[in-house]
């Protein structure tokens, strides 16, 4: 049998080629009348016109991008991206929209990565692991690119944002173990260069200073499990090394976990351990660890629907495009890490 074409369904229904693409794509300037002949007859023939030539009929690529500047092996850890995408593609593949993602190990290749999908492949963009003073907005803009912020409003940029409050998650973590006795709380930093990172490093140290402990504890990472094992053997050589660790990610701190255990230092009784994330793997491990939960599956959701909804495309039901929208704050999920601060006894294997 030979392939119906668009000139066919125009020939069914008595009109124009041009007017069969109009009605089809729901464009102004067809009678009601008109726009359910042509899809009647294109109903009746078996015929649906391809997303490629849709595309070109109402300019758009019917895909969205995701440029992600990471070190592969922290990314290839970070538990966030894979749920977050995965939120992405349920809003996306249900009319057949894709996700474009690129992979770019520094500035100047994730800048041309953002140029080249605007130019050619992506309708909009999600920008995610937001930076301080972040100059891609301003690229965007550039660009004339359509883009929503995974996590809280920028200055300087009236694009929209989908936003979690890390900060709470944090301080329940601090008030957590306060309660529990702990005065020696340490910190183990994500990367402050990026939004989220300094957040929660604001939001730990404005938790001590509250509960009248002293920030003397807090050491750098990047959100990896490596610099997570670093930052923990170093606490523990401090002449008066913490009784609890608080860890901006779960990689970090199943990393530090190990440490511990490494030496002999016994999780909870003798140090506690809060993560970050939420990852379901951190309940199996031993002691389950205590953590601070985020949505990263209802996050991509959220922003693939504004993102939608920005470009016009959004279904019945978007929310608005403007500001600031605002999701479940992160929670503090607690396992078997945590535990009352501990009598000052030496500790087998200890570092000196």
């Amino acid at each position: 049998m030979q392939d119906v074409t668009i000139s066919d369904v125009a020939r069914r229904a008595g009109v124009s080629k041009g007017l069969v693409s109009l009605a089809l794509n729901g464009r102004p300037g067809v009678a009601a009348g008109t726009r359910q002949r042509v899809l009647d007859a294109a109903a009746e023939l078996g015929w649906a016109p391809s997303q490629q030539a849709r595309g070109l009929s109402m300019r758009t690529t019917f895909s969205l991008g995701l440029v992600v500047r990471r070190d592969p092996a922290v990314l290839a850890a970070d538990p966030f991206f894979p749920s977050f995408i995965a939120g992405v593609e349920s809003v996306l593949s249900t009319d057949g929209w894709s996700l474009v993602l690129s992979v770019a190990p520094d500035e100047e290749a994730e800048h041309r990565a953002y140029e080249h999908l605007a130019r050619s492949r992506v309708d909009g963009f999600f920008l995610t692991d937001l930076r301080v003073d972040d100059p891609r907005p301003a690229l965007l803009a550039g660009l004339r690119a359509e883009a929503v912020l995974v996590g809280p409003a920028q200055p300087g940029t009236e694009l929209p944002s989908v936003n979690v409050d890390d900060r709470h998650g944090v301080i329940a973590a601090v008030e957590h173990l306060v309660a529990l006795g702990h005065r020696r709380i340490a910190y183990v930093t994500g990367d402050v260069a990026m939004v989220h990172g300094r957040n929660r490093l604001d939001a730990f140290r404005q938790a001590v200073t509250r509960a009248g402990l002293t920030t003397d504890l807090i050491r750098p990472g990047d959100f990896s499990a490596s610099s997570g094992a670093s930052a923990t053997s170093e606490l523990l050589a401090d002449p008066d090394p913490p009784t609890a660790i608080v860890y901006a990610s779960d990689p970090m701190a199943v990393a530090g976990l190990g440490v511990l255990q490494a030496l002999e230092v016994r999780v909870p009784a003798e140090v506690s351990v809060i993560g970050f994330d939420g990852v379901e793997l951190g309940g199996y491990l031993h002691p389950p660890l205590t953590t601070v939960r985020t949505d990263p599956f209802g996050w991509g959701v959220e922003a693939a629907r504004v993102l939608r909804a920005r470009l016009g495309r959004g279904t019945a039901g978007t929310p608005a495009t403007d500001g600031q929208h605002d999701l479940a704050a992160a929670e503090l999920l607690l396992r078997g890490s945590t535990a009352p601060v501990p009598p000052r006894l030496p500790r087998p294997g200890a570092l000196p």
